[in-house]
C-alpha cells in the first residue's frame, strides 16, 4: 500500500518540478510575506515578473529572465513573482496578463514595455540603476513615497532605449517627439522641465519620448545623433526609420505644445457632418464632444438637392476649419426633429438655422447672423473663444428624436395632381344652385 507520506512527497516534488524559477537560480522568488520587505522598503533597483506556471509566453521567457538576472547580478536585484500563489500582490499592481514585467526603485513601480530577452531586460535595468545613481547625486528621493507606473522622471515622458524603441514609436500609430540627450549636457538640463511640461499639456495627442544617446548609441548613430539635446518628429500612423523629421520648434514648453499641436491638426481627419436621424447618429456624432453644432436645413420641396448639398459641402468645410476643437457636427430637414427645434428654440424664423449646444451643461447658442460661409465662421471662431450668448435647453436635457429615414440624395419626387372628371357634372344644375 502506498502511504499519505509518498502522495506528499511526490505533491512537492511536482510543484517543484512545475516552478519555473527555483533556489539554483538568480531570480529571487517573491510573495506576499517577503515582497514590501524585499522589493518596496528596501534601496535596490529591482527588475520583477509576475507570471503564472500554465502561462506558453512565461515558458518562454524564463530562459532569458535568469540571463538576465546573472547579468545583473550584484547590480539590480531580479524577481518573480508565482501569480496563481499569490494573486493579492497581482491585484495590487494591477496585473492583468502574463508575463508582467516591472521595475521597481523602492515603492515607485514602472512597467517594462521593451523586447523580451535578456539584453532589452538587462538594458532597462542598467537605466533605472542609473537614473537612481543620478537622483541621489542630485538629493532626490529615493522613491520612498508610495506610487504608481510612472514614465521618465514621473512625468508623461517615456523612457526610450535600443531595445524598445521600435516597438514604442515606430510600430505605433501615434505621432512622437523624440528628445535625444546626453546626461552632461546643460541645454538637455535645461529642456527636461519644459519637456516634462510638454508632455502633460499633449497627453492623449501626442506622445513624447527621451533617449539617452550616449547608453542607446545603436537608435542615435542611426538618426544621425551629432549633437545635444536632438528632437525628432515622428509622425502619426505608419512610419519606419526613414520617417524621421527634424524638430525646428523652440525650447520652452508653450513653443513645444504649439509646434506639436499645429500637427496634430493637420493629421487628424475633419469631423463628419452627420444626418439626424436617429438617437444613435445624435451619440455618434456629438456624444462626449465639447460641442455639438446643429443645423437645421430647408425642406427638400423648398430646397432640392444641388441646393442641399450646397449647405452640406459648407457645413463640411467650417468642420474642417474647426477640427482642432472637436466638435460634434448633425443636420436635420426642417419640420423632420421638432422636438430638437423646439428645445433649442432655432426654425421658428425659417430655415436653414444653427446652434451649438454643450451637452454637459445643456446649454446652447444660436447663429443670430446669415447662414453663409462668414456668418457661420464668425459665429463659431466666437463660440471658440468663449464668447457668446447661451440659453439652457429646455428640460435640462436633449430632446427626444424620431428615427427617420436618411436622406437618398435625390430631389424632391414630385407632387402628383389628380385630374378632376367633370364629365357629369351639369353646369345649368350649379347655376341654378348659386
Amino acid at each position: 500500500m502506498i502511504s499519505l507520506k509518498f502522495f506528499g512527497l511526490l505533491f512537492v516534488l511536482i510543484n517543484i518540478t512545475s516552478a519555473l524559477y527555483d533556489s539554483s537560480d538568480d531570480v529571487v522568488q517573491l510573495s506576499s510575506t517577503n515582497f514590501d520587505r524585499l522589493v518596496t522598503d528596501s534601496d535596490n533597483v529591482w527588475i520583477v515578473e509576475f507570471f503564472a506556471n500554465w502561462c506558453g509566453h512565461c515558458k518562454s521567457l524564463a530562459p532569458d529572465y535568469k540571463k538576465a538576472a546573472k547579468a545583473l547580478k550584484g547590480v539590480v536585484k531580479v524577481g518573480a513573482v508565482d501569480c496563481d500563489e499569490h494573486k493579492d500582490l497581482a491585484a495590487k499592481y494591477g496585473v492583468q496578463g502574463f508575463p508582467t514585467i516591472k521595475i521597481f526603485t523602492g515603492k515607485d513601480s514602472t512597467a517594462y514595455q521593451g523586447e523580451r530577452t535578456a539584453k532589452g531586460i538587462a538594458e532597462a535595468g542598467l537605466v533605472a540603476a542609473k537614473k537612481k545613481v543620478k537622483d541621489q547625486l542630485d538629493g532626490k528621493s529615493s522613491g520612498k513615497s508610495s506610487g504608481s507606473d510612472k514614465s521618465s522622471g514621473g512625468d508623461e515622458v517615456v523612457e526610450l532605449t535600443d531595445s524598445n524603441f521600435k516597438k514604442l514609436v515606430l510600430d505605433s500609430d501615434e505621432p512622437w517627439l523624440v528628445a535625444m540627450v546626453a546626461p552632461w549636457c546643460g541645454h538637455c538640463k535645461n529642456l527636461k522641465p519644459e519637456y516634462a511640461r510638454a508632455a502633460r499639456e499633449l497627453k492623449g495627442k501626442f506622445k513624447l519620448g527621451q533617449l539617452d544617446a550616449t547608453v542607446h548609441t545603436s537608435t542615435a548613430q542611426e538618426f544621425g545623433v551629432q549633437g545635444y539635446p536632438t528632437i525628432k518628429y515622428f509622425p502619426a500612423g505608419k512610419k519606419d526609420r526613414s520617417s524621421a523629421e527634424e524638430y525646428d520648434g523652440g525650447r520652452q514648453s508653450s513653443g513645444i505644445v504649439e509646434w506639436a499641436l499645429s500637427r496634430f491638426v493637420e493629421n487628424i481627419p475633419a469631423p463628419e457632418v452627420y444626418e439626424l436621424t436617429s438617437e444613435d447618429a445624435a451619440k455618434k456624432a456629438c456624444e462626449n464632444k465639447p460641442l455639438c453644432v446643429v443645423s437645421i436645413l430647408p425642406n427638400i420641396y423648398d430646397c432640392q438637392a444641388d441646393c442641399r448639398n450646397g449647405y452640406i459641402k459648407m457645413l463640411a468645410e467650417q468642420a474642417d476649419k474647426f477640427k482642432q476643437k472637436q466638435w460634434g457636427w448633425l443636420w436635420a430637414e426642417g419640420g423632420s426633429q421638432l422636438a430638437v427645434e423646439d428645445a433649442l428654440d432655432i426654425g421658428g424664423f425659417g430655415y436653414p438655422a444653427m446652434a451649438a449646444v454643450n451637452y454637459k451643461k445643456m446649454k446652447y447658442s444660436i447663429l443670430r447672423g446669415a447662414f453663409s460661409k462668414d456668418g457661420i465662421y464668425e459665429f463659431l471662431r466666437d463660440l471658440s473663444f468663449g464668447r457668446g450668448n447661451t440659453a439652457p435647453v429646455k428640460g435640462a436635457q436633449w430632446p427626444n428624436i424620431n428615427t427617420i429615414t436618411p436622406w437618398d440624395g435625390k430631389d424632391a419626387e414630385p407632387i402628383q395632381e389628380e385630374d378632376i372628371d367633370l364629365s357629369d357634372v351639369e353646369l345649368d344644375d350649379i347655376k341654378d344652385e348659386l
